[in-house]
């Protein structure tokens, strides 16, 4: 069995060795022959002008699915209310004929047209 002690000396000594192991990770250079450099695009990411365009993009997405949503509320809203005018336009028409204002004829003449 390993003691505390043991262990702990040898961790000690492990820990140069992977700390030696970032620094070169670090270094600019030519990795294995890929050359490739440090982070994305080495180093040469996008920034400022990436973090911008990036909220732009979004906040234009959210812009563009709040005018789809409040068309397709709209369009159908439109809809209902062009079957309730005529409903409407039918019951005011009942009215006037209850009043004696038209008689039978021009009452149904009226309404073929309304509902047509």
């Amino acid at each position: 069995m390993i003691s505390i002690k043991s262990l702990l000396l040898r961790l000690t000594a492990l820990l140069p060795l992977s700390l030696a192991g970032n620094v070169f990770a670090q270094q600019r250079g030519n990795y294995g022959g890929w050359g490739m450099g440090p982070g994305m695009m080495g180093g040469w990411g996008m920034g400022w002008f990436g973090m911008i365009f990036m909220l732009v993009f979004w906040v234009l997405v959210v812009v563009g699915l709040v005018f789809l949503i409040k068309w397709l509320i709209q369009t159908t809203k439109g809809e209902k209310d062009v079957a309730r005018g005529s409903s409407k336009a039918i019951d005011i028409l009942k009215e006037r004929y209850a009043r004696g204002e038209i008689n039978k004829e021009e009452f149904e003449k009226i309404k073929r047209d309304l509902q047509t």
